[in-house]
């Protein structure tokens, strides 16, 4: 039976089979719609539990789909724990708008004043930057100055040049700024740069959902992103971004690709990134 037993875990040895922070997670109002959409907290929950799924940070269009996962009983029933943070976006009109917008910076602070049912916001974000330069515009420089100030973790869906800007914008210049930076470069900033920034900013996180260049043959790691991960086994985070329907559909195939990859990294770095970074990050252990 102990052999059995040995040859069974050898087998299995090439997939990480530990728990999972999803770190970029969305309920958009598509998603469930009050219950009504084709994901709600039941149907949500269930996808996460059966991928073992144990924590989640949480940002959805508008902030009630977030408010109402931190508030599910399906929640507490499947033991995820929620992270919340606020979504720059009451609609899709808002994403081309939000970094000039003061009602935007107005709806950020209601949020945080009110908070949710598993606690106070921690992060600002998902937002996105599709020209670098409105890193600069009024409002988004003021939210980066109050993420910092209060210690909020920011998660941006920008370029490597956006990231420079806004760090720049930041009290500590970048010293200071918690930032997840959502797909780590999704245009495919090269691995050389990314290095290069992970060196110049210490609290800059790769989320590393939709990364191109990633994986080679078989979906594990290609050896320059496996170098990296291993030279800042700290600093690189997973998640599913949720951002339509299909991939709350596909959401089994995600986990397991990311499980299929972890399995390539000894196991205490597979471990960080899979669940141990963002426990860190946010003060779970």
């Amino acid at each position: 039976m102990a052999f059995a037993l040995a040859v069974g875990g050898a087998a299995q040895a090439a997939d990480y089979s530990g728990p999972l922070f999803d770190t970029h997670l969305h309920y958009n109002v598509e998603a469930w719609d009050g219950d009504a959409g084709p994901f709600p907290p039941t149907e949500a929950l269930a996808r996460m539990q059966r991928n073992q799924v144990t924590a989640i940070i949480a940002n959805s269009r508008p902030n009630t789909g977030t408010r109402t996962l931190a508030a599910a009983r399906e929640t507490r029933a499947a033991g995820v724990m929620v992270v919340p943070f606020v979504r720059l976006y009451r609609n899709r009109e808002d994403y081309t708008n939000w970094f000039r917008d003061p009602t935007i910076y107005d709806m950020v602070q209601t949020e945080l004043a009110r908070g949710t049912a598993s606690g106070p916001y921690r992060g600002l974000g998902e937002f996105h930057l599709y020209d670098s330069a409105n890193a600069n515009g009024p409002i988004a420089r003021k939210l980066v100055a109050l993420a910092e100030e209060k210690q909020l973790t920011v998660l941006a869906h920008v370029d490597d040049v956006a990231v420079d800007l806004l760090m720049a914008n930041a009290p500590s210049k970048g010293q200071s700024l918690r930032l997840i930076w959502a797909h780590t470069g999704i245009g495919g900033t090269p691995v050389a740069r990314v290095d290069a920034m992970l060196a110049r900013y210490p609290r800059l996180m790769g989320e590393l959902s939709y990364r191109p260049g990633l994986t080679c043959e078989g979906g594990t790691l290609c050896p320059e992103w496996r170098a990296l991960i291993l030279k800042y086994p700290d600093r690189f985070l997973v998640g599913s971004d949720t951002w339509v329907n299909q991939r709350w559909s596909a959401y089994d195939e995600i986990m397991r690709s990311y499980r299929v990859w972890l399995g390539d990294l000894p196991p205490a770095v597979a471990e960080r990134i899979a669940f141990g970074n963002a426990a860190a990050l946010f003060g779970m252990r």
